[in-house]
């Protein structure tokens, strides 16, 4: 005797008039960051077409930056160094951040007491929220004088590699240190997002850790930190967003220098912001489109990386 299969059931959900608003103010919110995204990128492009059309790849790899107000003399336009300048500096302040993140946001959850704990919390998260000026201003003050005796070691002990040879004994103002006080301008919200990914570890695969004769350390290594790498990740990405369009710090230390150099003691570099920041208010109407432009490759880097960050964190949560 054959049994006929089970008829399928559709599920109808009706949602209330409530849900509904809340939907369409969830959506509305949405599309409308999105839309105010999609604006900012065309105004950018729209402004510095000309100097795309005018230079093309040159604008990107050129490592002259030259405008005058003169008659007869031609405008130059180059961004080469100052966007190796943004990834220079942008790595030396994730090299220092993600160590100190990870220490950082286990001490908090696992190793701090409950009320050391919630006031460490509290401070992180407000940390993350401060302006990168004031990190900026406060990071220079505080980092310059202990970065330069890093850097004077580093020169000293590993001159013979190239990347930290230098001719120069005015280490304050390197990428070296400008990295540093990144890193110190990052590090809070850096750790504030690997720390909330730590705490939400499933409890009973620790407790099973412990059960077994683990201890702590060993829970960490083998249950917390894996299971945390995709807020490591998107920590250290969502910071480097923050670093790369990072201008008081960079500013204030670095000497902008159009020429393309890997040696991050040397008192010369710069990036993409402290550009626009350096040559914004002296600028002519076609040094001004030229600054537009760089800032739509900032923008379009700096989306990038967001992106890479949320397909990286993506992939990693799905393993």
């Amino acid at each position: 005797m054959t049994i006929a299969p089970p008829i399928k059931r559709e599920m109808h959900v009706v949602h209330s008039r409530g849900d509904k608003v809340f939907r369409g103010i969830v959506t509305a919110g949405a599309m409308t960051s999105l839309i105010i995204l999609g604006l900012i990128g065309a105004f950018l492009f729209g402004r510095g077409a000309q100097v795309f059309s005018q230079y093309g790849l040159k604008f990107i790899t050129g490592t002259n930056w030259s405008a005058s107000t003169e008659p007869g003399i031609a405008n130059e336009f180059g961004m080469g160094p100052m966007l190796v300048g943004t990834i220079i500096v942008s790595i030396i302040a994730l090299t220092f951040t993600v160590p100190m993140s990870i220490a950082g946001a286990l001490f908090i959850e696992f190793y701090a007491q409950p009320r050391v704990k919630k006031i460490l919390t509290a401070l992180l998260d407000l940390a993350a929220a401060i302006p990168s000026l004031i990190f900026g201003l406060w990071g220079i003050q505080v980092f310059t004088n202990i970065g330069q005796r890093w850097a004077s070691l580093l020169g000293n002990r590993l001159g013979f590699i190239p990347i930290f040879n230098t001719i120069s004994d005015n280490y304050g103002r390197s990428p070296f240190v400008a990295g540093c006080v990144l890193a110190s301008l990052i590090v809070p919200i850096t750790t504030s997002v690997a720390r909330e990914v730590y705490s939400r570890t499933p409890r009973e695969l620790i407790d099973t850790c412990y059960a077994l004769g683990g201890t702590k350390w060993g829970a960490i290594k083998t249950v917390v930190l894996p299971f945390g790498k995709s807020g490591v990740v998107g920590g250290a990405m969502l910071g480097l967003g923050r670093a790369l369009g990072e201008t008081v710090a960079v500013y204030l230390v670095l000497n902008l220098n159009f020429r393309y150099t890997f040696k991050i003691l040397e008192s010369e570099g710069g990036n993409v912001a402290s550009l626009i920041a350096t040559r914004f208010g002296e600028a002519s109407t076609e040094e001004l489109t030229a600054l537009i432009a760089a800032g739509f490759v900032l923008f379009l880097m700096t989306l990038g990386v967001n992106m890479i960050a949320s397909a990286i964190v993506t992939r990693t949560t799905r393993t």
